[in-house]
């Protein structure tokens, strides 16, 4: 194909039709996974009576709070969430880490787990 205007605009269709069906495969392929899910809902389906560990590496004390922080994701076209369930010790060590993503909506809070969960 000659190096026109016409010929690079119609390679550059092309490669786009080319990468929508790539994605659109590759989503089709992950229709039957299971959703992801974070850690905080993971713990809170432990339905097993185990105690909740922090989510910290490492630590085996069993969660006390969980820690939501929700910033303006860096490409500024959404909310992101972050949790983790946390043990006192690394609790008191948390705070806010994404300032420079604050909007409107930010929150940086810590809930105590009750003790009955």
């Amino acid at each position: 194909m000659a190096d026109t205007k016409r010929g690079r605009e119609k390679q550059a269709d092309t490669e786009e039709r080319r990468q929508r069906e790539r994605e659109m495969r590759e989503a089709r392929s992950r229709a039957d996974e299971a959703e992801p899910i974070n850690d905080l809902e993971d713990s809170r389906r432990a339905g097993d009576g185990a105690p909740r560990e922090c989510h910290r590496r490492g630590c085996e004390e069993p969660a006390a709070f969980v820690v939501l922080e929700r910033y303006q994701e860096e490409s500024g076209h959404g909310a992101v969430e972050a949790t983790a369930a946390l043990c006192r010790a690394h609790t008191a060590e948390e705070g806010p880490t994404n300032l420079d993503a604050a909007y409107p909506e930010y929150v940086f809070r810590i809930d105590p787990i009750p003790e009955d969960e």
